[in-house]
């Protein structure tokens, strides 16, 4: 396969005159002359304007749990828009949303809708904040929680900026946001309760909230140490910290309960997005009645767009199928299959790779033996991984263009799509030395 990238080109160049970057989110800037710029997508391939076909692994980052355009899901969506879109009234549909989160999520007992992930989060710590009285949140490095400015620390910064893993720095990523915030955040490592611990012993009753994502979504899908989600737990409870699960990227993509079924965990509250909606704009955060229950008095939350009938309709229709249907362990089951594939690839070239994350969201790296954190995975050998994802795109494969991003597999991901990749990945690694 050669990839044509002329029309790409020339929309980039274009875009550039009218977009920062020429794009509507800074990720999706790859470069010049490398940025895709899509036309079309269906199951899980995705055409760019050129008319390259891809067998898509970025899947949006996440959102894309059953396929591209899939039909079941746009039908519902179509049927309920034709009766308009937006009311600023509450609707039925809605309601039973709502109802199918709670019967699908342990943790929830009532919920409210938003738009996106950072509207989630935004939300679900504020009301942490009313509720408890205080104003500090404890995150951790590598995490990411959305574009609001309260939790944007410690994300994408050079892990030296850190500090000592003692005493850890929160570090702002970017401009523009503002200096008196720095005193409400602190930043942890991932994985570490003895940091964890001390940091209580100082802080904890300044805490309204610890927010934690299961696996770290943006890096590498690195996956919770035994204990350690059930150690913030327990934390919590003693310290009177709301516990936040963010599920924005595990909800409805490892377990029909998210990271709550699959680790029998139980916080106090949780945020979801992504595969929600498969594709389409909604999000939502809930928790426990009682801390739930204090929306509307004396707390606000609201939003215009919070209950977009297409969102809505998009989010029953796949919370509905992935009731009936076998569509997570039929995911599971061809994600193990690339998951295997890979590691035998790289094993049968004596290249020895460390991976992570589930069937569904996975990640690889060269040259670190184990990773519990971003620190870690700063370590890792990022060069030869993005040569080795250029080399597949360059072939039809198309992972996402930064190594911190995991692979994100979806129901319509076929065997044959599991064999092409394979065969792709098994070139490319005869192709490409470290």
């Amino acid at each position: 396969m050669t990839i044509i990238r002329d029309k790409s080109n020339a929309l980039q160049r274009r875009a550039t005159q009218v977009m920062p970057l020429g794009v509507n989110s800074n990720f999706r800037y790859w470069g010049d002359e490398i940025t895709p710029y899509v036309k079309k997508a269906k199951g899980s391939h995705l055409w760019d304007v050129d008319d390259n076909e891809y067998i898509d692994y970025r899947l949006a980052f996440g959102p894309i749990i059953l396929g591209h355009a899939f039909d079941e899901v746009d039908a519902k969506v179509h049927a309920e828009i034709d009766q308009g879109a937006l009311f600023a009234m509450t609707g039925e549909l809605e309601v039973a949303l709502v109802e199918k989160m709670i019967a699908m999520c342990p943790a929830l007992e009532m919920v409210r809708l938003a738009c996106s992930g950072t509207e989630a989060t935004l939300h679900a710590l504020r009301v942490a904040r009313a509720y408890t009285g205080r104003d500090k949140v404890i995150k951790f490095e590598g995490m990411y929680h959305g574009f609001q400015d309260f939790t944007l620390f410690s994300t994408y910064a050079p892990v030296e900026a850190y500090g000592n893993i003692n005493n850890p720095v929160p570090v702002p990523s970017g401009s523009g946001i503002p200096r008196p915030l720095h005193e409400l955040i602190v930043t942890l490592p991932f994985n570490n309760m003895e940091v964890l611990d001390k940091t209580l012993r100082r802080v904890g009753h300044e805490v309204a909230a610890i927010i934690v994502e299961p696996c770290m979504g943006n890096c590498a899908a690195i996956e919770p140490a035994p204990g350690f989600l059930e150690y913030i737990r327990a934390k919590c409870t003693e310290y009177g910290i709301v516990f936040i699960l963010d599920e924005v990227k595990t909800g409805f993509r490892i377990a029909n309960g998210g990271a709550q079924e699959f680790y029998g965990l139980m916080p106090d509250m949780a945020t979801y997005a992504k595969s929600l909606g498969n594709g389409y704009p909604i999000a939502a955060f809930g928790g426990k009645r009682e801390i739930m229950s204090i929306i509307g008095h004396g707390v606000a939350q609201g939003g215009t767009f919070n209950n977009n009938k297409p969102g809505v309709a998009a989010a029953y229709a796949t919370l509905d199928l992935l009731q009936k249907q076998p569509i997570l362990a039929t995911i599971a089951q061809r994600g193990r299959r690339l998951m295997d594939g890979l590691r035998k690839i790289f094993q049968g070239a004596g290249i020895p790779v460390c991976m992570s994350g589930y069937p569904s969201m996975f990640s690889f790296y060269f040259g670190v033996e184990e990773v519990s954190g971003q620190r870690d995975w700063a370590k890792a050998d990022h060069d030869y991984y993005m040569r080795l994802v250029d080399a597949a795109i360059e072939r039809g494969v198309m992972p996402d263009h930064d190594p911190r991003e995991p692979w994100f597999l979806c129901y319509s991901h076929s065997d044959a799509d599991i064999d092409e990749t394979l065969n792709v990945m098994s070139d490319v690694v005869r192709m490409v030395k470290r």
